[in-house]
């Protein structure tokens, strides 16, 4: 790998973009270990970023584009061809800081230095041909299902949902901001600190800080490089955590001395929110089938200066008998498809749907088994990061109708809109990710 131009950038760029095809990697956890093995500048390290989401974002655009022009089908290329013609095809279309020319002779320059210099002629004629053809390219397929499919690279399956659910105009809508860039939200602290306090030392750190516009608290972040290097990072005065999953706390109803349970908690932003709410008063207990996601916690709460949580390595869906009717609220933020947050994980659109047949059943399961640790008169609160019903209503809906001693409760969100037991947030109506979220009392005993 060449050093100090950015060259190194695509280079790191195609190593995550391999990583993900071969190893069935995703994009973030590929793009932040490929970055600190690259140790590229700033500038260099946020092409890279650019250049593996725009791909990411944009595949099926692309591989449109680049299908016109070239003599043989991009499935049938050796790898790693064909998202090197992706990477060149990107910067010429997308890019408007780096030259055609040089988009085009670094593409060739990926190929000979990843094994593949016979397919450089390939390669350079493809990408010369993009480049000539910018302002003429060949014109989207007809239908709005294919259309809205290759033009926001979403698959058919997915834009089909979508129309059904919220219609064509719609579901172009929330396509067009899959494909932008996800604000990085924050949650302030209160135990460390206020939102002003905050907002003041952001800036001085010089990071760009935007207070949400319903969710108080929550603050939107950019120009923040590397988030741990911020010492309001450092010394625990905000963690991360998107506004629609900050808003567990209006269905919860967190109180202080409360005991609570997070089922799934891991990476650990609800219990962190509950402790906020309780005021570090009180006992979380906080759940997940894998301790190296638990240790990932307890160092989070401890960054903040949380003493009331708790870790347990436990399967959501095997009973403790111990844990029976004990605890004030129990949250169950469920293993989904994450569909609702494609900006901040763009490779989750080209899942087969086949894989998440089986997690309405995995869902339900869960639901079901945490149901039997609410106490009389305790709250089960139920959330995805999906906006698909068979994930979300129909999981909750159908647990009501098999359990007459739980019932759906109102609350309401910051915004004054009241929530009849349960609602889905939209991105492109809530400035939120997509998430759904349900509240339901448990009935006492006459």
């Amino acid at each position: 790998m060449r050093k100090g131009n950015t060259a190194n950038a695509r280079e790191c760029a195609l190593s995550v973009l391999v990583a993900c095809r071969r190893n069935g990697a995703w994009a973030d956890a590929a793009l932040k270990a490929q970055l600190g093995k690259c140790a590229l500048s700033a500038q260099d390290a946020a092409l890279c970023s650019r250049i593996v989401y725009g791909v990411m974002q944009n595949e099926l655009l692309l591989n449109w584009y680049l299908s016109a022009y070239c003599t043989q089908k991009l499935d049938h290329l050796q790898p790693p061809l064909a998202d090197i013609l992706r990477i060149g095809a990107y910067q010429i279309l997308f890019l408007d800081k780096v030259p055609d020319h040089a988009a085009v002779s670094e593409s060739v320059e990926l190929c000979r230095t990843n094994g593949r210099s016979a397919a450089s002629g390939l390669v350079n004629a493809v990408l010369r041909k993009v480049a000539q053809n910018k302002s003429n390219l060949p014109p989207l397929p007809e239908g709005n299902i294919a259309r809205l499919s290759v033009a926001y690279s979403h698959p058919q399956w997915l834009v089909k949902k979508l129309v059904s659910l919220l219609g064509v105009e719609e579901a172009e809508v929330f396509l067009r901001i899959d494909n932008e860039a996800s604000p990085i939200s924050v949650q302030v602290n209160p135990l460390k600190t206020n939102e002003k306090a905050l907002v003041d030392e952001l800036r001085g750190e010089g990071v760009c800080v935007t207070p949400h516009p319903w969710v108080p608290g929550c603050l939107e972040l950019s120009g923040t490089g590397d988030l741990t290097t911020l010492s309001a990072f450092y010394n625990g005065r905000f963690t991360v955590q998107d506004a629609a999953a900050h808003l567990i706390v209006c269905a919860a109803d967190f109180a202080r001395g409360q005991r609570v349970l997070d089922v799934c908690a891991a990476p650990g932003g609800k219990s962190f929110a509950a402790a906020f709410a309780m005021e570090n008063e009180g006992s979380i207990l906080s759940c997940d089938l894998h301790e190296n996601k638990l240790k990932r916690i307890r160092e989070g709460a401890q960054r903040l200066g949380i003493t009331c949580i708790e870790t347990a390595a436990v399967d959501g869906r095997a009973f403790r008998e111990e844990w029976a009717g004990r605890f004030d609220v129990v949250i169950c933020d469920v293993p989904c498809s994450g569909l609702g947050i494609i900006r901040k994980k763009p490779d989750i659109r080209y899942k087969d749907a086949q894989e998440f047949s089986a997690l309405p059943e995995i869902q339900r399961a869960i639901l079901e088994n945490s149901a039997r640790y609410v106490k009389d008169g305790g709250l089960l609160v139920y959330s995805t990061c999906t906006i698909l019903p068979e994930e979300n209503e129909q999981v909750t809906d159908g647990f009501l109708k098999a359990h007459d001693e739980f019932t759906y409760e109102a609350f309401s969100l910051p915004n004054g809109v009241s929530a009849p037991g349960h609602l889905t947030l939209w991105p492109q109506r809530d400035n939120t990710d997509g998430f759904y979220l349900s509240r339901m009392r448990r009935k006492t005993h006459d």
